[in-house]
């Protein structure tokens, strides 16, 4: 059966061991009490040690196999073999531990039987003890060893349910890393998009008009190219801070973050956006501080309205409203006009922008819309004020 557990050439040895000693005892018990003639001696004393080690070493090869078919045979041998009564043991015992209550009967009742025919065989004198004291010893050592059987076969079953429990506690764990592991991976791709998208698209905004523009002064070129250079090395900063935590182990999933921007810092994200040429008109009206989760998603919205307006329509202007009091929650529209047509200049998008801030907003239990109204593309958002 593959629920067993492996034998180990200890385990085989110890069992070989002890059924030898029940079969030497069986030996002693039904020794002949009277002189026997040198036939029987010749058999009790070469025979019966021969033929109960060769049961024996039947019983440890084929018991796993067939055991009530090996404990049948055993139990036979051991009517004319006293010492093939430890291979009948061994094999009664083999069967208990599958408690399957029809063949411990049938293979104890024949362990039974064999004890009493090799009593009667054997001790062949007048004051031999009656068939029923056989009866009644063979019944209380069957009975043990059916307990020893039983016993063993449970405590299998309870080490193999233990050890399921535990891989299958293992399995959970490992699930439960992976779909950690997976939720720390898209949060840190979110967070890379959020920040290095806004970055990127100003560099490109600054980079177009140093190549699309000759008309600009020396003074102007020279302010793009800083704005360039101080946008680049943030994105970089920025960047060199995500992989850190994707190389270092030790940071993991509880690693501390740094400074996240609030809702208070949209004004100084608009004045950004506003000196790389984008305009921008913000109303801004939130009474209140509302926690940080709603406030950094606020936050995180706008900027991506922002990236997406310069991203799809650069020389639009942009509109952006942020309303919030702890008795509405926070509103936030984010409009530009649909560019007339596109053009090469547009910024390729991945895609993730807009899934993000699906995913941010529907994490704190608010809403969002997007997409064409009225001549213009309106990102709307409702967040909240407590989580």
């Amino acid at each position: 059966m593959s629920s067993l557990p492996a034998r180990t050439p200890w385990g085989i040895a110890w069992r070989f061991v002890l059924a030898l000693l029940v079969g030497a005892l069986s030996w002693v018990a039904f020794f002949p009490q009277e002189q026997a003639s040198d036939l029987v001696n010749l058999w009790l004393m070469v025979g019966d040690p021969l033929i109960g080690v060769l049961s024996l070493i039947g019983a440890l090869r084929w018991v796993r196999r067939y055991p009530v078919a090996v404990g049948l045979i055993t139990s036979a041998v051991a009517c004319v073999a006293p010492v093939a009564g430890g291979a009948a043991s061994y094999a009664l015992g083999s069967v208990s531990t599958r408690r399957r209550w029809s063949e411990i009967a049938v293979v104890g009742v024949a362990n039974v039987l064999s004890g009493i025919v090799a009593g009667r065989l054997y001790n062949r004198i007048e004051d031999a003890s009656p068939w029923w004291s056989d009866l009644l010893i063979g019944v209380l050592v069957t009975a043990v060893v059916i307990a020893v059987g039983v016993a063993v076969g449970q405590r299998r079953e309870l080490v193999a349910n233990l050890r399921e429990q535990v891989a299958s506690a293992q399995r959970e764990q490992a699930v439960r890393e992976d779909a950690a592991r997976a939720g720390e991976r898209t949060r840190i791709a979110r967070e890379m998009h959020d920040v290095l998208a806004h970055r990127i698209s100003l560099v490109a905004m600054h980079a177009g008009a140093l190549a699309y523009r000759p008309d600009l002064t020396e003074t102007e070129r020279s302010t793009a190219a800083r704005t360039i250079e101080e946008n680049a090395h943030q994105a970089l900063q920025e960047l060199r801070d995500v992989l850190g935590v994707l190389r270092d182990p030790a940071s993991g999933l509880d690693a501390p973050e740094g400074p996240q921007p609030l809702i208070g810092d949209i004004p100084s994200l608009v004045a950004e956006s506003q000196a790389a040429g984008v305009r921008i008109e913000l109303e801004q009206r939130v009474t209140g501080e509302p926690p940080a989760t709603i406030s950094r998603t606020a936050y995180r919205v706008v900027q991506e309205g922002l990236t997406n307006a310069r991203k799809h329509a650069p020389d639009t202007a942009v509109q952006v409203l942020v309303d919030g009091a702890p008795e509405d929650g926070v509103s936030i529209v984010v409009a530009n006009p649909l560019p007339l047509s596109r053009n090469g200049s547009q910024l390729p998008g991945a895609g993730m922008g807009l899934l993000g801030v699906s995913e941010r907003v529907s994490r704190v239990g608010g809403t969002v819309s997007h997409g064409p109204e009225r001549g213009d593309f309106r990102l709307a958002v409702w967040l909240p004020w407590s989580t």
